[in-house]
């Protein structure tokens, strides 16, 4: 499967999601989506960045916009998750890292000299079409939610 790009119509995909049932982008044409990878829940990063989005949701929704998380944990901890920090959008489970592997975060990761495969975080916009309009690769927690905001508002 080759990588998406900007400009590219993103091709559709199914991911069990927190909240129960399957999740499908094409549930969401018509409306704008961030779509955030994430390396795992619980953790202090990626707990900071889900809350920021949760923060922000009213204003990512008045812009016409809805949010999904997306990391290689399995559902169970996505619903763990999701209801430690009362997040208002789903969580989808990939955890054979395709959609991962699609968007290109799935890669090669150093910590502590140890080597292994994982998610690089990273932020991605796609239009009401379906379109990949902005991306935000090797995101840094801070601040990342008002950037993705920004390109919501000017998209």
């Amino acid at each position: 499967m080759n990588e998406v790009a900007i400009g590219q119509k993103v091709p559709n995909f199914t991911l069990p999601s927190s909240n129960g049932q399957e999740v499908s982008l094409s549930d969401y044409l018509g409306r704008k989506v961030i779509l955030y990878f994430y390396p795992k829940n619980m953790t202090p990063a990626c707990t900071q960045e889900a809350c920021e989005f949760r923060d922000a949701h009213d204003q990512i929704t008045t812009l016409g916009a809805v949010v999904l998380g997306i990391s290689p944990d399995p559902l169970a901890s996505h619903m763990r998750f999701t209801e430690k920090n009362s997040l208002p959008f789903p969580l989808l489970s990939d955890e054979d890292h395709k959609i991962s592997e699609m968007f290109g975060v799935w890669q090669l990761k150093k910590l502590y000299g140890r080597e292994y495969m994982g998610i690089v975080r990273s932020t991605f916009l796609i239009d009401e079409q379906g379109t990949l309009v902005e991306e935000w690769r090797k995101v840094r927690v801070k601040g990342h939610v008002a950037s993705a905001i920004a390109g919501i508002s000017k998209s």
